[in-house]
């Protein structure tokens, strides 16, 4: 019901949402999704480059709950927009073969660096800062994980807790989350 509501409002509005298409690899591919060679060193300096953050989202396929965030939550025009304008994202596949180098150096398939990260949940996301040394595991390091698909108002929390580096401020994403739901209503 909700999903049908999102979409009529969106074609009131003259606004065409529409989901990631399926890659051969039967995971979402969203536009704003990056084709790298999963050397996050690499992907971080080219994210700071260009001004955003790096974002890894593990995905796998079949997974519903990846499609509803693909489907209702990424689609939103002011999330989508957020994500492109503040956000550098590397998908990897949690079941996957391809080779991801690590932080540290440490290159390992998808499926075994998901392992190694101890990722449980797809979709996961993993947000970084600037700047990681060079014996870092991504997941020791990264300055929040979002595990699992989440509504419209958490995710947009999230992303924007992220970018404005509120990890930094003494204010723990639960509570900036809250307070951004009583500044909206």
């Amino acid at each position: 019901m909700k999903r049908l509501l999102i979409a009529i409002a969106a074609l009131f509005m003259g606004v065409q949402l529409q989901a990631a298409e399926i890659g051969d690899d039967g995971l979402h591919k969203a536009p704003w999704m990056r084709d790298t060679f999963k050397d996050l060193a690499e992907d971080l300096e080219e994210a700071n480059a260009e001004g955003k953050r790096l974002m890894i989202i593990i995905e796998q396929r079949g997974c519903i709950y990846c499609k509803k965030m693909h489907e209702e939550v990424f689609v939103i025009p002011e999330i989508e927009k957020y994500i492109e304008e503040n956000f550098f994202v590397v998908q990897i596949n949690m079941f996957g073969d391809v080779e991801v180098t690590d932080f540290d150096g440490t290159v390992l398939p998808e499926k075994d660096m998901v392992k190694r990260w101890g990722a449980l949940f797809t979709p996961s996301i993993y947000f970084f800062p600037k700047e990681v040394s060079e014996d870092a595991v991504a997941s020791q390091v990264a300055v929040a994980n979002m595990p699992g698909a989440f509504q419209r108002g958490t995710t947009l929390s999230m992303l924007k807790w992220v970018a404005e580096k509120r990890y930094e401020g003494d204010e723990p994403f639960q509570k900036y989350h809250a307070r951004r739901l009583q500044e909206e209503s």
